[in-house]
């Protein structure tokens, strides 16, 4: 059983076991780039800041936490509405735990979420490797669009909420 857990405040015991999660997104998300990264302390300042302090980094935004029992598993990020726009960001689930809909039951949270605080339209980005990530996307109805971000190899979607 995986329970979503809603924390904008970050309260201590969403913070517990978040860490860990969002060094593990970085880390595999610079391997995959190809990018050699020994450890979450070689990762660059922006990514380390979110890892060191969830609480400042994520203070405007809400981070869903999934949790098998006592277990972080996978985590979101959400951001406030801006212009009738939210962002889900840092979708991760560890892969031990993975294929059992952990991010299905995050990004149903994250979209609730978003609606519940104003948001018009969700967005997200996504690196064009990770197929299986982007059709989990589409399942959730959002649809490609045009990049708002200049890097290479990122795939901007969106949805109405």
């Amino acid at each position: 059983m995986v329970a979503v857990v809603r924390r904008p405040d970050l309260d201590s015991s969403a913070v517990d076991g978040l860490p860990a999660l969002l060094a593990d997104y970085h880390l595999r998300t610079e391997a995959e780039k190809g990018v050699a990264v020994a450890g979450a302390d070689a990762l660059p300042e922006r990514y380390r800041a979110e890892i060191v302090d969830p609480r400042t980094a994520y203070a405007d935004d809400a981070v869903l936490v999934a949790r098998c029992g006592d277990t972080a598993v996978g985590c979101l990020v959400v951001t406030s509405p801006a212009d009738g726009r939210s962002e889900i960001k840092r979708v991760w689930t560890d892969p031990a735990f993975r294929g059992r809909g952990i991010a299905s039951e995050l990004l149903a949270a994250a979209l609730a979420h978003a609606a519940a605080g104003g948001a018009d339209t969700v967005r997200l980005s996504v690196w064009d490797w990770r197929a299986g990530a982007i059709a989990l996307y589409e399942r959730f109805g959002f649809a490609v669009t045009e990049s708002w971000d200049e890097r290479g190899r990122l795939v901007c979607m969106e949805r109405a909420v």
